[in-house]
């Protein structure tokens, strides 16, 4: 009888909490506008690349004084960027501080030699810039070197060739392209969702036993139900709101990403041959550039939600006993620091786990249980995740949460109705031991 009287008062805050989060005008925009958000921030760089990758933003002379013709190969590499200058040196400075021109380069006799060369600019243009005026000068340069030295032309060309390296996943259907890089990039995208979704909606939670430990309706909720089961209520029923939210993501995105395509290819003169490929290949696509949009795994959906579920059960809990500690949001700064460096420290590592999802490294950070909801999740994106590391992963994730929510509840049961002191780590501690 008990049983069921406690489920039913779980039930009641459980749907309190989420009908007043769902129909908040807050939670409808969000909602509505997060899919967009995300679409737009990968879409437009995209676009701007597409729209921008035929214009050059600077123009730059070159003053050749070798007898080698260097500067005219140079020249000829890119006559978008590169012009020959027919003025001094000094004129040319003069262009440069009226702004009429943007910058001119030096090819100094014995460039082949010493291999340096100088450019002269009012600054700026960034990395991009020097690096592209780099692979210029060095490619006509090493030409050059191997043309006196006596190397043939035929075998010049030969070694100037590229290599294309097509990759190809096997399946036990055969051979499918490899999107590794673009998983990964997915996996990234979805990870640091995660890591601010944990933030959002543990600051949810937080703020909620805050307000009603400051207004005292948790005096008059305690009265009627158990702490912890307005703790656990108030975490499952936000938890919940989260859930719904994503779901809908989910959906509005992929009918969005469906979409992105044929829109995209409105940009370029290939959009009939975009848009086909979108209705023949199962949602994925090329587009201009090599930019390809494959096709997302059930399986990858089906992680992200458990695994932000993880991540959320687990440090909602603990902002809970943060909130159930203080009298204000203030207050409560002192205390997160434990709560929030676990949820920091995997976005430092995501790099590192991104560029080889496969070591011991990575492996070790994924099954720590703190970080798996983010990382362990970047991993199954970007490469074959072994069934048992999986699964150990999902057993060490919710015996986190068992242990944290037990942690939880003691600290949320005497917290709730201390007024007045703001408790340091050392009451939190023994909090804890009054069981």
């Amino acid at each position: 009888m008990s049983n069921k009287i406690s489920s039913s008062k779980i039930m009641t805050i459980i749907s309190h909490e989420y009908i007043t989060k769902v129909t908040s005008k807050a939670f409808i925009i969000l909602t509505l506008l997060g899919p967009i958000i995300m679409l737009a921030f990968i879409a437009i760089p995209v676009l701007v690349t597409l729209l921008t990758s035929n214009q050059t933003e600077k123009k730059i002379a070159v003053l050749d004084r070798t007898e080698l013709n260097i500067g005219k190969k140079i020249v000829n590499s890119d006559q978008k960027k590169f012009f020959l200058a027919e003025k001094s040196e000094e004129k040319l400075k003069e262009d440069v501080l009226s702004e009429d021109l943007d910058g001119y380069l030096i090819i100094p006799s014995n460039i082949v030699q010493t291999n340096k060369a100088t450019v002269f600019t009012r600054g700026g243009g960034g990395f991009g810039f020097i690096s592209s005026l780099e692979n210029a000068v060095t490619s006509v340069v090493r030409k050059e070197r191997l043309l006196q030295a006596g190397t043939d032309t035929s075998v010049i060309a030969l070694v100037e060739k590229g290599i294309d390296i097509q990759t190809q996943k096997i399946t036990k259907k055969g051979t499918e392209k490899d999107y590794t890089t673009t998983y990964a990039g997915v996996g990234y995208i979805l990870g640091f969702l995660i890591y601010i979704m944990m933030f959002m909606y543990g600051s949810f939670v937080m703020r909620s036993v805050i307000e009603e430990k400051t207004s005292r309706i948790i005096e008059v909720l305690a009265s009627s139900a158990k702490p912890f089961e307005i703790m656990f209520g108030k975490v499952v029923g936000i938890g919940a709101v989260g859930l719904t939210q994503v779901m809908v993501w989910v959906i509005v995105g992929a009918v969005l990403m469906s979409l992105a395509g044929p829109i995209a290819g409105l940009f370029t003169p290939k959009s009939a041959i975009i848009a086909q490929q979108m209705a023949s290949s199962g949602g994925q696509a090329q587009f201009p550039g090599g930019f390809e949009i494959p096709a997302i795994s059930i399986w990858l959906v089906i992680a992200f939600v458990f695994y932000f579920l993880a991540g959320y059960f687990i440090y909602s809990t603990l902002f809970a006993a943060v909130g159930s500690a203080v009298d204000q949001e203030q207050d409560a700064q002192q205390l997160m620091l434990p709560v929030t460096l676990p949820i920091v420290i995997p976005i430092l590592f995501i790099g590192a786990v991104i560029s080889n999802p496969d070591s011991m490294l990575s492996v070790v950070l994924s099954l720590f249980p703190l970080f798996t909801p983010i990382l362990m999740l970047v991993r199954v994106a970007a490469t074959e995740v072994p069934l048992w590391q999986v699964a150990l992963s999902v057993v060490l994730v919710i015996g986190t949460f068992i242990g944290c929510l037990w942690m939880t509840s003691r600290i949320y049961r005497v917290g709730i109705l201390m007024y007045g002191k703001k408790p340091n780590f050392k009451d939190i501690f023994k909090w804890i031991k009054m069981g």
